[in-house]
């Protein structure tokens, strides 16, 4: 089921805040916020609508993410130590390689949206940083706590990170890496990251 609950976490952060109840909205929230109206803009827009329109969609929702992920940041705390140990090169392969392998995963399931409701709980800032608290209740009545921090780059709340029922996504990669590189090598963890992304 929490591989499931993973496999949710981008789309639902994308619509969550549309669908939350009113509340006082600190700056990380009306950021997302303006995130959220584009998504449902292109999901709305009638001329982008249907299965031979959907590569120019996702081209579109893929554009709106990269605006409020911080993909290298991702990237660089999934692999921790092993990030340190790469060179320049290697780092500019791994993080577009890591990004498509999450956009093109979740970036389908948005347009599956299933209706699900979404309760804001909390946002606290502390400096750069911020924790963005929520509960999405499924079709099934089924309450799901998520968290999403998010550290401020120059004027922008970027995430990185995305916690469900108290399980980290960086830290579920991170765990899944590690064992990789381990047991075979870095190299190793990238031939399999592009077979995954060729699956998608």
């Amino acid at each position: 089921m929490r591989q499931n609950l993973f496999a949710r976490t981008i789309f639902l952060f994308l619509l969550i805040f549309a669908l939350a109840a009113p509340t006082q909205a600190g700056e990380p929230t009306d950021q997302m916020k303006l995130t959220i109206d584009k998504i449902i803009d292109i999901l709305n827009d009638p001329a982008l609508k249907g299965p031979a329109k959907a590569e120019e969609r996702r081209t579109q929702m893929r554009r709106v993410a990269d605006e409020r992920f911080d993909w290298r940041e991702m990237a660089r705390r999934s692999l921790a130590k092993h990030w340190k140990q790469r060179t320049e090169e290697e780092k500019r392969e791994f993080v577009p390689l890591f990004t498509d392998l999450l956009e093109r995963a979740y970036l389908k399931r948005i347009e599956n949206y299933s209706g699900d409701k979404v309760s804001y709980d909390d946002e606290k800032v502390k400096g750069k940083y911020s924790l963005v608290k929520v509960k999405i209740f499924t079709d099934k009545q089924v309450e799901i706590p998520v968290a999403y921090k998010m550290q401020k780059k120059g004027s922008e709340w970027m995430i990185y990170d995305v916690s469900i029922e108290g399980v980290s996504l960086v830290k579920n990669y991170r765990k899944q890496f590690d064992s990789v590189i381990l047991s075979s090598s870095y190299e190793g963890l990238v031939d399999k990251l592009k077979e995954k992304v060729a699956k998608n």
